[in-house]
C-alpha cells in the first residue's frame, strides 16, 4: 500500500476543494493515484470535488494582449511564488510586456520567448532581474498566439483566468459575455465532437457511481451512465 504523505493529501484539496480527511480517504483507497483519488472523490461528493480541478495552484497572472484591429491576441500565464508578488508593479509590467512579444514575434516556445529582446536585456535577463529584486522566483509557464477569422474578444478575472474568443460578427460584446461564460464554466470544447472519447467516458462512469452510491438500482445507474 502506498504511504500517503501530508504533501499528497494537500495537493488533492487543493484540486478539489474537498475536506482533508475525506482527500486521504479517497488516496488511501486509490492506493496513491491522485487521478483516481480524485474521482473517487467526485462520486462521493459530488460537483463541490470538481469545483477547482482545472485550477492551477500555482501563484501568478494571466496576461492579455490583443492588437489593434482585434485580429491577433495573445494569452500569457507567468507565475511566481505568491500572491504578494503577483500584485507588484514590475512583475504586473513583465507579464504584459511579454503578451505583446508574443504578438509581435510570434516566437515558437517559452525558451524562444525568453531569448527576444526586452528593455535593455533580454525576457530572459529581465525575469532574473526581477528575481533578484524582488526576492521571488518565477516562470513563463505557457501561451497562446491567436490570430482571428472573426474579431478577438478577451476577459480576465481577478488575473487568474483569462479567456480569448475568436468571434464571427462585428459586435465583440457578445464576445466578451462568451468569454465570461467560458470563464465561469470552463467547457473542454466548442462542441461534441471536440470533447475526446475518453473524457466522454470517464464522464459515464463517475455518473454511473455517483447512481450507485446514492442507492439507485442497477438498471437505473447504467441509464445515468
Amino acid at each position: 500500500m502506498a504511504d500517503i504523505t501530508a504533501a499528497m493529501v494537500k495537493e488533492l484539496r487543493e484540486k478539489t476543494d474537498a475536506p482533508m480527511m475525506e482527500c486521504k480517504k479517497a488516496l488511501t483507497e486509490a492506493d496513491g493515484d491522485m487521478d483516481k483519488a480524485e474521482e473517487i472523490l467526485r462520486v462521493k461528493l459530488g460537483s463541490k470535488a470538481s469545483k477547482a480541478s482545472a485550477r492551477v495552484t500555482a501563484e501568478g497572472l494571466i496576461g492579455i494582449y490583443i492588437a489593434e484591429g482585434a485580429k491577433l491576441g495573445t494569452i500569457i500565464e507567468v507565475n511566481c511564488e505568491t500572491d504578494f508578488v503577483a500584485k507588484n508593479d514590475d512583475f504586473i509590467a513583465f507579464v504584459n510586456n511579454t503578451a505583446q512579444l508574443v504578438a509581435n514575434h510570434n516566437p515558437a516556445d517559452v525558451a524562444a520567448l525568453s531569448a527576444l529582446p526586452l528593455g535593455e536585456g533580454t525576457v530572459e535577463s529581465v525575469r532574473t532581474a526581477l528575481i533578484g529584486k524582488i526576492g521571488e522566483n518565477m516562470s513563463i509557464r505557457r501561451f497562446v498566439r491567436v490570430e482571428a477569422q472573426g474579431g478577438l474578444a478577451s476577459y480576465l478575472h481577478g488575473g487568474k483566468i483569462g479567456v480569448l474568443v475568436d468571434i464571427s460578427g462585428d459586435d465583440l460584446q457578445i464576445g466578451k459575455n462568451v468569454a465570461m461564460h467560458i470563464a465561469a464554466s470552463k467547457p473542454k470544447a466548442l462542441n461534441e465532437s471536440g470533447v475526446p472519447a475518453e473524457d466522454v467516458e470517464r464522464e459515464r462512469s463517475v455518473a454511473k457511481a455517483k447512481a450507485i452510491e446514492s442507492g439507485k438500482p442497477a438498471e437505473i445507474a447504467e441509464k445515468n451512465g
